[in-house]
């Protein structure tokens, strides 16, 4: 028989100590002694319970004061607890692989290393290449499937709002005119759908697909119809430019993607952000000054100033400091007044509305005339 030379085999057999021992079968604790010699030997009074060898015994988690054991040969769950010091530096000395499973500085080093390398490598990722993947898989999304996208949030956006769409007669057709000049000018086809939600929130957004809808409280904040047009005419060009479908697809791998830092590989994160965006609107700053770009394009086209529109969002901004407003995730809203009115050309065409008009867009939420 070839004997493994790192185990001690004493020249005779020792019997040291009284320790608990749990079999892994059950929960019952025994106060066994223990018998060295080839092996451990693990008795209770003449009955040898187990016999373990020193190689495959390791050392396990314990409390101070306690040296808790454990077998590779034996059930998962059974170990012995030795709590006499000296019994505890006899069997250490005796099992020259007691800390092999231990994890040595080198070993956590490394897995720090590798951990913080995948860190860097997922906020590379959130940073750099989904905001490239979004741009390019946005112009392969079939636009049907993002018309179905903007259906469910519509119905997320009225649920979350308790939200109706107002149905004025004078004050639908006052939108239904300002939204047609707007998109016209924008250059989009009648695909388009608008309208206005019955919500206090200060707030207008665009969703997947083709709709546009303006909350009654930003309407209740405007002074006249070009700031509101403004408004629209940015949303617009959200959708111009699928801003949405692209949110959606960025910020749904961004989530997921940290789900796999943090744990969650369910994926449950990225629906949730995925339904963030299409209800909030969302947008990188580069999308929303590029909105802004397309919605002063707009208003100049039809010969209106762009500078309300700034000056609007500078007073929601002013009253409604935190919460869900149209400036929550905007550039800030003194940057864009500054640049609507560097960029501001004189009223050269008529008013997009009559003053009677904006009267009627304005209490469009007011109930039926």
């Amino acid at each position: 028989m070839v004997m493994d030379s790192d185990i001690p085999t004493p020249a005779k057999s020792t019997t040291l100590g009284s320790v608990a021992y749990f079999d892994g079968t059950s929960n019952r604790r025994r106060m066994v002694t223990l018998r060295f010699a080839e092996r451990i030997e693990i008795n209770e009074g003449e009955q040898t319970l187990a016999a373990w060898v020193y190689a495959d015994i390791r050392r396990a988690d314990s409390p101070a004061g306690i040296l808790r054991l454990s077998c590779l040969t034996a059930p998962a769950l059974a170990r012995l607890e030795v709590r006499d010091t000296g019994l505890a530096n006899e069997l250490v000395s005796r099992c020259a692989n007691i800390d092999d499973h231990m994890i040595g500085r080198r070993g956590v080093a490394a897995i720090v290393g590798w951990s913080l390398a995948a860190a860097a490598s997922i906020v590379a990722v959130v940073l750099f290449g989904l905001p490239l993947a979004a741009d390019r898989l946005t112009p392969l999304v079939p636009e049907a499937f993002e018309r179905r996208l903007g259906d469910v949030a519509d119905s997320q956006v009225k649920t979350m709002f308790d939200a109706k769409v107002c149905d004025n007669a004078a004050g639908q057709k006052a939108f239904t005119k300002l939204v047609t000049a707007l998109r016209e000018s924008a250059g989009l086809d009648t695909s388009v759908q608008s309208g206005v939600l019955s919500s206090s929130v200060p707030n207008a957004f665009a969703l997947p697909g083709g709709k546009v809808y303006l909350f009654n409280g930003l309407l209740a904040k405007a002074e006249n119809a070009d700031e509101i047009a403004g408004v629209l005419a940015h949303e617009l060009g959200h959708l111009k430019h699928r801003d949405s479908m692209r949110g959606l697809i960025h910020n749904g791998g961004t989530s997921f993607l940290i789900g796999l830092l943090f744990g969650d590989i369910t994926g449950s994160s990225a629906l949730i952000f995925g339904s963030r965006t299409l209800v909030t609107s969302s947008h990188s700053r580069e999308a929303e000054t590029d909105a802004d770009s397309f919605a002063i394009d707009v208003m100049h086209r039809l010969g209106r100033p762009a500078k309300p529109t700034g000056e609007l969002l500078l007073r929601v901004t002013g009253k409604e400091g935190k919460g869900l407003s149209i400036i929550s995730t905007h550039p800030l809203s003194e940057d864009r007044l500054a640049r609507m009115s560097r960029q501001d050309r004189p009223a050269s065409g008529p008013p997009l509305l009559t003053s009677e008009e904006w009267r009627s867009l304005k209490s469009i939420c007011d109930g039926k005339s």
